[in-house]
């Protein structure tokens, strides 16, 4: 476990010196509204993460051709997946639970930010952190770099001629002002399936990436493979982040990974937190994130025990503004429902990503359906705090449907939902629907109230428990009532 001080009795000045070069603003909180910088401010600071700036942001990016730049990474084709969040419930990610609502964060779907003022995101002061030598190596050593050629595109001997080279790439060729001398990089990024198409997306994101030496992004993209990059989630990370290429092994790449896995994050899990924030190699260690995580324990209040935990389930919190997110929902969840700063806390631990989600669009309308059906603050609360994740699913598609199910088909009245709020996080079509109309074809439904404990265990012990058959008769039967629902579905969009 790493070791981070939480001494908070050093002075103010001390405390400016020792942050004076971070990545991160440190302001007293005063100065979060509004008011002048004191010298005799106290040594409470707040971690300020430029990447969230909406001053550094630029809505208006354009590419050198005119075309629109949006600040936000724009994730490719259905090919790229998400990296699942895994916690030490295992049950959250049976395909029998419901799926995640994906509502806007803030009016824009969470991604990572690109067209940053930091000196160590900006190709034109890339010098400072990324290796200097990239492309004086490939241009004063072109004897020692070999040409990787695509297997999409199989060619005998090198690309020599200009001719030759638009003839593979003529959309590239004519977008931008291509260099023969990338073909190496390109053909060795071909392997990773990038296409015409993401090499100029590169070129207007960030066009040093396409200058690097192929044999130092071969050693970069291999020692990122080798602590657990899947293959296949390379094109993504190098598409949102190309100038991972940039950043050495030795200098950026394994102290970061030395970081996460001081954490407390299993060497199995190092690779899918990198797939989902490649961004996390642009900020500093010891400037930029050590300070977060330092927040995340003195004014979170989370324990040093539970980073790792935290941090796998969303690797986002230590690229964003943490201290906005956690003080605007700590003061709208404690005059909302009346949740004390310990519930919250708890909430963080089991769903740390609901400090990204919009108040507006996102956790004031879930909590309002539950005020709806009757729920009282002091109800809400033990919901939330008991199923964090009720704030990540969709009204429309899982709360509503499945409030419903309960009253009309299962008989329940919904204070039940606070002794079971499994509930709402199970899938309706995938276990509450086969399993309340397996009883019932068995004869073995209840009467009243239909136990929601039934729903709780997995498949092999609700046969064994409640049904009293074989786990292979439940799931034909499942199989079958699936078929018809979707048969139903198709009908009524026909």
């Amino acid at each position: 476990m790493v070791s981070f001080s939480l001494s908070s009795s050093s002075s103010s000045s001390s405390c400016l010196k020792l942050f004076s070069h971070s990545q991160f603003t440190i302001t007293t909180l005063s100065n979060l509204s509004g008011h002048k910088r004191r010298s005799d401010s106290s040594c409470r600071f707040v971690v300020l993460s430029t990447h969230s700036n909406p001053k550094i942001l630029k809505s208006n990016r354009r590419s050198r051709y005119g075309q629109p730049l949006s600040p936000y990474d724009q994730d490719d084709d259905d090919e790229v997946s998400r990296v699942t969040d895994v916690s030490d419930d295992d049950w959250l990610l049976n395909d029998d639970f419901a799926e995640i609502s994906d509502f806007d964060v803030n009016g824009k779907r969470p991604k990572s930010h690109k067209g940053f003022s930091n000196s160590h995101l900006d190709g034109r002061n890339s010098k400072r952190t990324l290796e200097k030598s990239d492309k004086e190596d490939y241009y004063h050593r072109p004897s020692k770099t070999k040409e990787v050629t695509s297997g999409d595109v199989p060619r005998k001997g090198k690309l020599a001629t200009r001719k030759a080279m638009e003839d593979r790439f003529p959309r590239l060729s004519e977008d931008v002002e291509l260099d023969e001398k990338w073909l190496p990089l390109i053909d060795y990024l071909c392997t990773f399936g990038l296409k015409e198409s993401h090499f100029i997306q590169m070129y207007e994101r960030h066009m040093p990436s396409l200058q690097i030496n192929v044999c130092s992004a071969k050693e970069r993209l291999e020692y990122l493979l080798s602590v657990g990059v899947k293959q296949r989630d390379v094109r993504r990370m190098i598409l949102r982040q190309p100038q991972i290429l940039e950043y050495t092994v030795e200098n950026n790449l394994k102290s970061h990974v030395a970081f996460l896995m001081n954490l407390g994050i299993p060497s199995s899990r190092v690779g899918q937190i990198i797939a989902a924030t490649p961004s996390l190699f642009s900020y500093s260690v010891e400037n930029s994130l050590k300070p977060t995580v330092r927040y995340l324990v003195e004014e979170v209040g989370i324990k040093e025990k539970d980073l790792g935990k935290v941090v796998q389930l969303s690797p986002q919190i230590l690229v964003q503004r943490i201290d906005i997110s956690w003080n605007t929902r700590l003061l709208f969840l404690s005059k909302e429902i009346e949740a004390p700063r310990d519930s919250i806390v708890k909430m963080v631990k089991k769903h740390p990503q609901f400090l990204h989600y919009s108040i507006d669009d996102g956790l004031l309308p879930r909590i309002n359906f539950l005020r709806s059906i009757g729920m009282c603050n002091s109800d809400i609360l033990k919901v939330l705090t008991s199923l964090t994740q009720v704030l990540s699913l969709s009204l429309e598609d899982n709360l509503k449907p499945k409030y419903k199910y309960l009253i009309n088909e299962l008989h329940n009245e919904v204070h039940s939902l606070t002794k079971y709020p499994m509930y709402l996080s199970l899938s309706l079509d995938q276990r509450i629907r086969p399993r309340h109309r397996f009883l019932v074809s068995l004869k073995k439904a209840p009467k009243g109230p239909f136990p929601l404990s039934s729903l709780v265990p997995t498949d092999e012990c609700f046969c064994q428990q409640w049904a009293g058959t074989s786990l292979d008769k439940y799931m034909a039967f499942r199989q079958s009532l699936l078929l018809k629902e979707f048969a139903k579905k198709y009908e009524r969009k026909g």
